[in-house]
């Protein structure tokens, strides 16, 4: 299915990093970071530019040849190591100082589902960074609208991690940073602007 909508079209996402990604991470000590739904890799290019070694992973090969190209292109091939991995059956280690979940929304695998492998992958002291699509920010020409369990609320992602204590007494297994809901203006098909809502999650794994 990803295959197939990637070879609809040369380019699919702009080449920018998603601007949440560089609003959370550019003041992060560069570590080892895990880009998960990597997609055609400007996220991963730009922690590589930052002096992150990145292991980007997505379902579809199409994307991933792409954004080896345009990191070959950059002079940072050897800091992306790509990976094709369906993440209904991947089994994370708990090894990356940074893991980047940016709009991991699939008809094949629950936000929830994604969350949990998100979260077993940071290592003690890393940072977990989940952004993706408000279900009451969506831009008008979204034909999501009713389809309201694809998206998630900064409080589901909480209410999914257990965080509500940590919020309050930085207990637990993590210590929340940022948990929010962020307007953002974009640009829809024919050139209209729109305002939408990002749900972002930042927290620290205690060691």
């Amino acid at each position: 299915m990803w295959d197939g909508m990637y070879r609809e079209r040369p380019k699919v996402w702009s080449g920018n990093p998603n601007p949440q990604l560089v609003a959370e991470a550019r003041d992060l000590k560069p570590g080892r970071a895990l880009d998960l739904g990597c997609g055609e890799g400007a996220d991963a290019l730009w922690l590589a530019e930052q002096g992150w070694t990145v292991t980007a992973l997505d379902v579809s090969a199409v994307a991933l040849e792409r954004g080896a190209a345009h990191a070959a292109e950059a002079g940072h091939a050897e800091r992306i190591t790509w990976q094709q991995q369906d993440l209904t059956e991947w089994v994370p280690e708990p090894v990356f100082d940074l893991v980047s979940a940016q709009f991991l929304h699939s008809p094949l695998l629950s936000w929830r589902d994604s969350l949990a492998s998100a979260a077993a992958a940071v290592a003690p002291g890393g940072t977990l960074l989940v952004v993706g699509h408000h279900p009451h920010g969506l831009p008008p020409w979204s034909s999501h609208h009713h389809d309201t369990e694809a998206f998630f609320t900064p409080e589901q992602l909480a209410e999914e991690l257990r965080l509500e204590g940590g919020l309050r007494l930085h207990e637990g297994p993590w210590r929340v940073d940022v948990l929010t809901a962020r307007e953002r203006t974009v640009t829809g098909p024919d050139g209209e602007p729109a305002t939408i809502l990002d749900a972002v999650l930042k927290a620290t794994k205690h060691s």
